[in-house]
């Protein structure tokens, strides 16, 4: 489970980015307002919190309450406050009474739906993004995703399909909405109904590029290898470009030991992609088992000069060293190897 809740983030960080570029964009031009953002009474915790005051705006923003009236606003203006700082349990309350203010209110409507995900109650958020996707179709596709997301996390795999295929532009029934949605599902986990996406895609159109890619990922994931290696050479029959492929495949031939079969298809993937520093490594591997140091080390030297930051490549590295009688070579790599390992993952 923490692993599907932070690739979930890494993607939905991603989408934010994007969404609040799509506010920023939305928003009035400033040039030529300065008066206008001068007598605002919310001008200065509004540029508080757009250079990171985060606090500093919102302790501004909550003395307001005691005002009697209050400014007509301020809940947006909280809720936005404590969005910015990723405090979505306080940021919802906010949003909830800037809509009681203002029904129509499209940015509350569309964040507090994004609070809600992100506070961990997909179900509720999914009747707030709703609404935004029926005032806004095409207008952000950053609602969209979220709005699908959220409903395969509430088990609504039917409308995510729907959803995610509007997003793409084809029809919510057709073999690509099922390929769609099933590679989101196996992102997130839900490796039963990616299965049943992917089986579906196929049948509609036997022909559908990646759809055979998917079963074999799923296959390869759940350890049944000799599934995998069926699937991925049924998708080389009809995706003979895809480099990714010969890789996948590579990795499923060293699994069960076909280490010829494997460097064939590693080395395809090299002809295809030789900017991709996972078939190297793995090509690494695969010549180390075959006894093949001197090669090894070149595509180990290959995959480190492209990803220097990726300790396998480092500690295979220094196994092809050692098995080549070069000791000192050999524990600079292994040295290299332990302190990428100590150091923290980032986000």
């Amino acid at each position: 489970m923490t692993w599907l809740i932070q690739t979930v983030a890494v993607v939905l960080f991603s989408v934010l980015a994007q969404f609040e570029l799509s506010l920023a964009q939305q928003a009035p031009a400033q040039q030529g307002k300065k008066s206008i953002a001068e007598s605002s009474p919310f001008a200065e915790p509004r540029h508080l919190a757009e250079i990171g005051k985060f606090d500093e705006a919102i302790t501004q923003l909550e003395a307001m309450r005691s005002q009697t009236p209050a400014p007509p606003g301020l809940p947006h203006e909280l809720g936005i406050a404590y969005y910015k700082k990723n405090d979505y349990a306080n940021a919802i309350p906010n949003f909830e009474k800037a809509l009681a203010e203002n029904p129509n209110d499209g940015e509350a409507t569309q964040l507090i739906g994004i609070c809600l995900y992100l506070a961990g109650r997909p179900g509720a958020a999914i009747p707030y993004l709703q609404k935004v996707l029926t005032w806004y179709p095409r207008a952000n596709v950053d609602a969209a995703y979220i709005l699908g997301v959220s409903y395969i996390q509430n088990k609504q795999y039917d409308e995510a399909r729907q959803t995610f295929a509007k997003m793409f532009g084809f029809s919510g029934d057709s073999a690509a909405a099922y390929l769609f949605c099933g590679r989101i599902l196996f992102r997130l986990e839900f490796t039963a109904i990616t299965e049943e996406y992917a089986q579906k895609a196929i049948a509609l159109d036997p022909k559908l590029p990646m759809a055979h890619y998917l079963l074999g990922e799923l296959y390869l994931y759940q350890a049944k290898t000799d599934q995998a290696i069926a699937q991925f050479e049924q998708e080389i029959q009809l995706n003979p470009s895809y480099a990714n492929v010969y890789f996948k495949l590579g990795d499923a031939y060293s699994r069960v030991e076909r280490y010829d079969d494997a460097e064939r298809l590693l080395q395809r993937s090299v002809w295809l992609d030789p900017n991709s520093s996972g078939p190297y490594i793995l090509l690494g591997k695969v010549l180390l088992k075959k006894s093949e140091p001197e090669l090894a080390a070149r595509a180990l030297s290959r995959a480190i000069a492209m990803d220097p930051g990726n300790p396998m490549a480092h500690q295979l590295l220094g196994q092809s060293y050692r098995a080549l009688g070069q000791s000192a070579d050999a524990e600079r790599e292994l040295r290299q190897a332990a302190e990428l390992n100590r150091k923290p993952t980032k986000p």
